[in-house]
């Protein structure tokens, strides 16, 4: 799987799923703008969310997101994408992967990281270890002998998974954003940039006003999620392939945990 697709789909960036034939209607009136010092990040605090995925407008399968305190500045971020009969090969469905990080002065760290593919017949699984004592990071697994050789870590090194987490602490209305992103033995740098204006978002039979964040260095691959005041998880998640909508990832329910 490229890992764009791996990185939207384990982030739901999130680069932890996007795509869709249907446009979000829109909003009857153009949003206004919001200065930064009105939007208030979400703070980082355990829920659980549940997305439905669609395929080229069809709907595919669901995705469950989860952040875990696991004690003192210990926490665990899990995603778990399932897909339905037909679409699991395309989309790399179903998949699991997981984070294991430290907040330190507002930074998240990553520990460790596992990535589970199942399958009818076969399944991989790939897990890694994030030493801040050496500077490195390797995968071991079910992955290319390349993709085991050590990478060396540079502060604020993100896994996809906190990629996501990254993006709703920082995202501002108007702010340039750069992570270095380092999972399953590759290291990318993802740029992004959130609108200057708030606007309304359908998702279901809700609506929100909400921040949009859009990847400015994917090329003809494009990641766009967008952020809602007082929602600690992207309300939806969409990729673009060639201008295309192809994976999309909306926000059914989430709850404090």
């Amino acid at each position: 799987m490229p890992c764009s697709r791996l990185a939207l789909l384990a982030l739901l960036c999130w680069p932890v799923l996007p795509g869709l034939a249907q446009e979000i209607a829109p909003p009857p009136a153009a949003a206004p703008a919001l200065p930064q010092a009105e939007w208030t990040a979400p703070a980082l605090e355990p829920f659980v969310a549940t997305y439905q995925a669609f395929y080229k407008g069809k709907e595919a399968g669901d995705a469950t997101l989860q952040v875990t305190h696991l004690g003192g500045d210990q926490w665990r971020v899990d995603m778990a994408v399932r897909g339905r009969k037909g679409f699991a090969s395309v989309l790399g469905l179903n998949l699991e992967q997981s984070t294991v990080f430290d907040v330190r002065d507002g930074t998240y760290v990553p520990l460790t990281q596992s990535t589970v593919k199942k399958a009818l017949f076969f399944g991989k699984k790939v897990t890694g270890v994030y030493d801040w004592k050496t500077k490195t990071a390797q995968w071991d697994g079910d992955l290319k002998k390349e993709r085991r050789q050590p990478i060396t870590l540079e502060p604020g090194d993100q896994s996809a998974l906190l990629l996501n987490l990254a993006l709703m602490r920082d995202a501002r209305p108007g702010r340039a954003l750069g992570y270095r992103y380092v999972d399953v033995g590759r290291v990318r740098r993802y740029e992004y940039r959130a609108a200057d204006a708030t606007e309304t978002v359908q998702v279901g039979d809700l609506s929100y006003d909400a921040l949009k964040v859009f990847r400015t260095n994917g090329g003809n691959n494009e990641t766009l999620l967008w952020i809602a005041n007082g929602v600690p998880t992207p309300v939806r998640i969409l990729q673009r392939d060639n201008g295309e909508d192809e994976i999309d990832l909306r926000l059914i329910e989430y709850q404090g945990v």
